[in-house]
């Protein structure tokens, strides 16, 4: 733990006072609790989310002595976390990635499109793009998703699992070329949403 929090909005300060107020600790799960939320439903479905978000938050809770304070958002830490958390679900998302692939129906896939018009076509589009997350490696599938789904830049993924930002670089390259070429020549820059996916098929 190196630097000394800022402002007292800011999310490393809450960190640094929780340790002799824990109840303060809350703030932080209100600022951050609904995007990490969304990131495991679209990674894990619904039925995952709460889980992952209260492991998540009770991981980060234990392991606040050990914040780096000079980094004054600890979203890039928590999506880390959550990302760890995860990957310890792997089997269960690559299964429901292979079967969404396989059925272009599954319930992850309630997560990721809403009921309109365009379902049957994001559908097709879903079976493609789950086919190819659930092939790619899990490096490279958290680098992508936390891009893509997160809307983390290069610096938060690399702060984010603990990696250097090349290798966020050559990981999201990789994993993009594989869906690219999955998804017949489509940029997946252009898939992230599976609406937006349907509304450009």
């Amino acid at each position: 733990m190196n630097g000394s929090p800022g402002r007292p909005d800011e999310d490393a300060t809450i960190i640094a006072d929780s340790l002799e107020r824990p109840e303060l600790f809350g703030e932080l799960y209100h600022r951050h609790a609904a995007g990490i939320h969304r990131y495991a439903a679209r990674r894990l479905g619904e039925g995952s989310a709460e889980d992952i978000t209260a492991d998540t938050f009770l991981t980060a809770f234990r392991m606040r002595a050990r914040y780096d304070l000079a980094r004054s958002s600890a979203q890039p830490w928590l999506y880390g976390i959550a990302a760890n958390v995860i990957g310890r679900h792997r089997r269960t998302e690559v299964r429901a990635l292979r079967a969404l692939a396989r059925t272009r129906h599954d319930p992850v896939a309630e997560s990721w499109t809403d009921r309109s018009d365009n379902r049957v076509a994001a559908q097709a589009a879903q079976g493609l793009l789950a086919g190819a997350l659930a092939a790619l490696s899990a490096g490279d599938r958290h680098v992508l998703l936390l891009v893509a789904w997160a809307d983390l830049g290069y610096q938060e993924v690399a702060e984010a699992l603990s990696i250097p930002v090349g290798t966020v670089r050559s990981r999201l390259n990789r994993a993009r070329k594989k869906v690219r070429n999955a998804l017949g020549g489509v940029d997946p820059t252009l898939v992230y949403d599976f609406q937006e996916v349907a509304g450009r098929g």
